[in-house]
């Protein structure tokens, strides 16, 4: 897809260049991640999809480096110490960006099937895949300590080899049941965004620490929403088996957060103190991610529910 709707962006000489609107750079984006992150085979016209991929790469870069430094300041309030780390790094749960967003309580206690269908219909569509981002992540990863932290992340994400506890088929499960339809074109820009976010920080290995930072905030974050998630499945009558997903991620991730914190961050940041504004920095562009698609979730749930009822 060739991304369009630009707007001029002036750099540090004065001279302006084009600036990709968001909601068409991000579906594009998301477009491209499919297409290089799926499996392929061998075809003649691979110089022209290497030549796509540099140009989706320095739009993606851009994007991010424009990302990092709208946060760098807070990134940088990061201790270089491997405690005083993991002291900062769980305040996030309180303080960090979109935390107690008044949307899970409302979808707990409030939401109809209906909407409920359409919030869950947008993050399967924005579902990165945390199995593969961990994946991804822990390539050549250092200490040793860290990396089996991450695979064992792995190994719990892939339902410890039992296909039903799979992260995917157990979504897939539930995408089925409630007679969902996800799409990338009826998605929200600010969830596409999330995805392309964890996907460029995955699949890039100069991220590799934004990686794994934002991939613990998940872990940190997550379960209170899974929780209200899971709540408001049952008060609508889901059955347990479809709502699983969620009820396990409200249990699973605590501990999950425990482990990462002592046996991913402290390791990793011992070995190098440096990496710790990385690590911030990739926690604190998950969580303005999610901020920014709660916000946009409301809007659409709250101020504009005629047009999703019409839709």
């Amino acid at each position: 897809m060739t991304v369009t709707s630009l707007r001029r962006r002036p750099d540090q000489a004065g001279v302006s260049h084009p600036r990709p609107d968001p909601a068409a750079l991000q579906l594009s984006l998301a477009r491209w991640n499919k297409r290089r992150l799926s499996p392929g085979k061998p075809s003649a016209d691979w110089r022209e999809v290497l030549e796509d991929d540099a140009r989706m790469l320095v739009l993606e870069g851009e994007w991010i480096e424009g990302f990092r430094a709208e946060i760098a300041d807070q990134a940088a309030e990061a201790p270089r110490d491997p405690d005083a780390f993991v002291g900062w790094f769980e305040t996030l749960k309180q303080t960090g960006p979109g935390q107690g967003d008044p949307l899970f309580p409302w979808l707990a206690k409030d939401a109809s099937l209906e909407e409920m269908r359409w919030f869950l219909e947008q993050e399967a569509a924005g579902e990165a895949g945390f199995d593969d981002l961990v994946a991804l992540a822990q390539v050549k990863v250092e200490p040793a300590q860290a990396k089996l932290e991450l695979a064992g992340n792995y190994w719990d994400e892939m339902g410890r080899g039992n296909l039903l506890g799979m992260h995917g088929p157990m979504l897939g499960r539930l995408v089925e049941a409630l007679q969902l339809r996800p799409t990338v074109d009826g998605t929200v820009w600010q969830s596409l965004a999330l995805a392309n976010c964890m996907t460029a920080f995955a699949a890039t290995r100069r991220y590799a620490y934004h990686a794994i930072g934002a991939l613990g905030v998940v872990e940190l974050t997550a379960p209170d929403r899974s929780a209200a998630t899971a709540a408001g499945l049952k008060r609508l009558g889901v059955e347990p088996k479809v709502r699983k997903y969620f009820d396990l991620h409200a249990v699973l991730d605590v501990k999950h957060s425990e482990t990462w914190n002592a046996l991913c961050f402290k390791p990793l940041v011992a070995a190098d103190p440096d990496c710790a504004q990385y690590l911030a920095e990739g926690a604190l562009m998950r969580l303005t991610c999610g901020a920014r698609c709660f916000d946009a979730y409301r809007e659409q749930l709250w101020t504009r529910r005629p047009i999703l009822a019409a839709e």
